[in-house]
């Protein structure tokens, strides 16, 4: 209708404004310190788009999203869906400019349940106890009231239902990919990410599906309606197969933990990345994974090491990724409209 279309319109507006709003960032390159980094990975991930846009000379298999000249991973922690960088992310996926997303389960009930009712702006300050007793739970400077969550389980708990009966009725065996299509295609909404890949046929990775408030919809379930079968073998071998498949391969990781390793972990299975990005804060001296520098995965396997010099941007994501979108993907996609 009339509002859907002038919705449209002001989100190509905006975005198109950010286009225009960032080609200061060119100086970016020469600026120093993390700017220099944030330059590299502009033109990092516009390499990637260009390698993807090259045509796939392998095969292309039934089972698999078709290949395009380079398949991107995109990895993001569940804070990036808390926060509105969900926006951005929901863009790449409308627009069909990525092909494996990876993200851990509070993204995913994060974004079903801002479809539902929006998170509010709070402060890190805000004192725990008295937050408690509202009902109102805090990620950083963000407030999601448990309300939010009893609407989420009343919406996932039927679709439980529907996955036993499945199982039981058709002998279908689930994977945590299958089920995440599912909730993409029931929610039904124009905002969610989670829609978009099921719309584009973008699969979508969570190897910690219980972790989070739909691991604790699957636990209630059970009791209920025991016997539900979740085989994550599946989904090693599906993203595992996509990344050896793969012409060329981009990382594109948000955040550290479980999405950067098993990104970095499938692309060893093609004997590493060709283009990399991480954006994180985290430091190398502790010795965690989402520490660990692009160099670190050279020595594993996880990056080529004649790929193109891998970049970390030394930043929150917040306050960088939407600025890389406009400099990257959404200038391809609005010079397409010119």
């Amino acid at each position: 209708g009339i509002n859907a279309e002038y919705g449209k319109q002001w989100y190509q507006r905006r975005v198109r404004e950010a286009v225009v709003s960032t080609q200061s960032t060119g100086a970016y390159a020469t600026t120093g310190f993390q700017a220099t980094n944030f330059g590299a990975a502009v033109t990092m991930v516009n390499d990637m788009l260009e390698a993807r846009d090259e045509d796939y000379k392998g095969e292309q298999y039934p089972d698999l999203r078709p290949a395009r000249g380079c398949t991107i991973f995109l990895g993001f922690t569940s804070n990036m869906i808390s926060s509105g960088v969900r926006e951005s992310i929901k863009f790449l996926v409308k627009e069909n400019l990525v092909d494996v997303l990876v993200t851990t389960c509070g993204a995913l009930e994060e974004d079903l349940m801002k479809c539902i009712a929006p998170h509010q702006i709070g402060d890190f300050e805000l004192k725990g106890s008295v937050l408690r007793d509202k009902g109102w739970n805090r990620i950083g400077n963000l407030i999601v009231p448990n309300q939010t969550y009893i609407s989420l389980e009343s919406f996932i708990h039927p679709i439980l239902e529907d996955m036993l009966t499945a199982q039981k009725d058709n002998g279908t065996i689930w994977s945590p990919s299958k089920m995440i299509s599912l909730l993409g295609q029931r929610i039904n909404h124009p905002d969610s990410v989670l829609y978009w890949a099921w719309k584009n046929n973008i699969p979508v990775f969570c190897p910690a599906i219980t972790d989070g408030a739909i691991g604790d919809a699957m636990y209630f379930h059970s009791y209920k309606s025991p016997g539900l079968i979740m085989d994550l073998v599946q989904d090693i071998r599906l993203i595992n197969r996509t990344a050896t498949a793969a012409q060329k391969s981009g990382m594109l990781i948000l955040g550290g933990g479980v999405i950067k390793h098993h990104i970095a972990n499938a692309n060893l299975m093609r004997n590493g990345a060709d283009y990399t990005v991480y954006i994180n804060t985290a430091q190398p001296f502790d010795g965690s994974d989402a520490g660990a520098t692009p160099d670190e995965a050279v020595s594993w396997g996880k990056i080529r090491k004649d790929a193109k010099t891998p970049v970390k941007i030394y930043a929150e994501a917040t306050l960088v990724f939407p600025l890389l979108v406009a400099r990257t993907f959404a200038k391809k996609v609005f010079k397409a409209d010119e």
